[in-house]
């Protein structure tokens, strides 16, 4: 408290100049109408700025939340799709109102929380596990197209296999045409894959969109691999080269969906007695 009053003594001069000169400037602004409309002007602009900047920092701490109940919301908004996609596309369903048939793909949100896309077998590990009902062998999917497929689990935490391994096999086609084939990442760059089994009398054109071929119990039909960028067959060649570039940006990834095929036990379960 000594320092206090050590502090105002010793710049009192200065302290009465501030004081004068706030009461003269209140004077000013009281008794004249044109400095009175400028400092309201002025004090509510200051106002308006400094409540802006308030907002987008508020929001800004915010974004965790609104990321997870957009994917929240995208999650709903995909099982809604493909249930009218199932609707339209099966008969039985389309006629019998069959709620299996039409509820057979399930979405759940995650949150990134590991990512590589510079290896040749590159790994995606999300912020949800077993007890969220997460499998191996789900598809992930993002909101551009293919993201891969779950390798592992554990309770809280799961390891996907990305798009960007060497190994990762989607089973696919041309969309346009409807032929049948499979992409395969390169190596090369995050960016693009390569196309296999893509037979030579296909007329295949640039540009063309290639999706998921929905025959295997993992990805849904229909969902975006990537677009033709490029292609080339040899005269001996069964199948072209084809160079496409991913639907999914995975350097960029925050948010995934992993769909559950409520029905994919049973299809394993024929189909395993059939081969």
């Amino acid at each position: 408290m000594q320092r206090l009053f050590l502090f105002v003594y010793k710049y009192r001069a200065f302290i009465t100049f501030l004081a004068f000169e706030i009461i003269c400037v209140w004077l000013i602004v009281q008794n004249n109408t044109y400095q009175s409309a400028k400092y309201f002007n002025s004090s509510n602009a200051l106002s308006a700025n400094l409540l802006a900047t308030s907002h987008g920092v508020r929001d800004y701490f915010r974004l965790n939340d609104i990321n997870k109940d957009l994917s929240e919301q995208n999650a709903r908004l995909l099982k809604q799709v493909e249930r009218y996609n199932q609707s339209v596309y099966e008969l039985e369903a389309l006629v019998g109102r069959d709620t299996t048939v039409l509820g057979k793909y399930e979405y759940l949100p995650a949150r990134v929380i590991k990512n590589s896309t510079r290896r040749f077998e590159n790994y995606i590990t999300i912020n949800k596990g077993a007890q969220f009902g997460i499998e191996p062998g789900m598809a992930v999917i993002d909101n551009s197209g293919v993201v891969g497929k779950v390798k592992t689990v554990s309770k809280n935490h799961s390891v996907i296999i990305s798009i960007l391994h060497g190994n990762s096999l989607v089973s696919s086609k041309i969309k346009r045409t409807g032929d049948l084939c499979t992409v395969l990442w390169d190596g090369e760059s995050y960016q693009t894959a390569q196309v296999l089994y893509l037979p030579r009398h296909v007329q295949i054109q640039k540009g063309d969109t290639v999706v998921t071929s929905g025959f295997n119990a993992v990805f849904p039909e229909g969902v975006p691999v990537g677009t033709v960028e490029g292609f080339s067959i040899r005269e001996d060649a069964l199948f072209y080269d084809v160079k496409v570039s991913l639907a999914s940006d995975l350097n960029k990834l925050s948010y995934v969906y992993l769909v559950k095929n409520i029905l994919k036990e049973e299809q394993d379960s024929v189909e395993s007695i059939s081969n």
